[in-house]
């Protein structure tokens, strides 16, 4: 539920996300709020109560759009489909590896894009399941946000990705950062490939990865190994 449908569409209609979608593993729609708006001019917004800076988008449209995409969900996934309405918001929990693991469970996801200055609190109330954040600052929108979570439940999904190891054993999913990855040429400005990733001995293979992962990730963050 967005201002600017065709930033979504153009995001997520690209690489994986975009290959997924014509293989049905997922659907993504971008519905736009104007579309919502009672008024020959198409305007969501108008000033706030109280007097502030900015403009804020109106409850009515807002919930009007809410109603229709609700609906449509439940025509496209089942009556009894499992869906959560997510508001993408600087004030919400930041998104994590976690939180992407459990919203993959559900059937399908709603996500409502804020402009200006927000949107007026009672549609929120009345809507909004959960509002999520993806870091500690503030963009002019809710629509990359809304990409990067679409993104990262999306590649959880069940065919999205050719196996659960591409993920599985990733950067945060394991627990613990990536080990560093070569390909050819084996050697470039001087620096080779490690002699133990081409001795053909995959446990130590292994091993080296488990160690140079716990040395990565505590060299690059070391908050995840508390």
């Amino acid at each position: 539920m967005t201002l600017f449908p065709e930033l979504v569409s153009g995001v997520l209609g690209e690489s994986i996300i975009g290959r997924a979608q014509k293989a049905g593993h997922v659907s993504v729609h971008a519905h736009n709020i104007r579309d919502f708006a009672n008024n020959k001019h198409r305007k969501v917004d108008d000033t706030p109560y109280g007097g502030g800076f900015g403009m804020l988008m109106m409850a009515p449209p807002v919930y009007d759009c809410y109603e229709h995409v609700h609906a449509e969900a439940l025509g496209e996934l089942g009556e009894n489909a499992k869906i959560r309405v997510i508001y993408m918001s600087p004030q919400g929990k930041v998104l994590t590896q976690k939180r992407a693991e459990e919203l993959s469970e559900y059937d399908g996801l709603i996500l409502l894009c804020g402009h200006y200055e927000g949107i007026d609190s009672r549609v929120l109330e009345e809507i909004v399941d959960e509002e999520i954040s993806i870091g500690d600052y503030v963009l002019t929108g809710g629509e990359l946000p809304a990409c990067v979570l679409v993104d990262c439940v999306s590649r959880l999904k069940d065919g999205v990705l050719s196996d659960k190891k591409c993920y599985e054993d990733e950067s945060i999913s394991s627990g613990l950062l990536e080990y560093p990855q070569y390909t050819r040429p084996y050697e470039f400005h001087g620096k080779k490939v490690p002699d133990v990733l081409i001795s053909g001995n995959h446990a130590e293979i292994d091993k080296w990865r488990a160690d140079e992962a716990l040395r990565v990730t505590k060299d690059k963050r070391p908050d995840l190994l508390d």
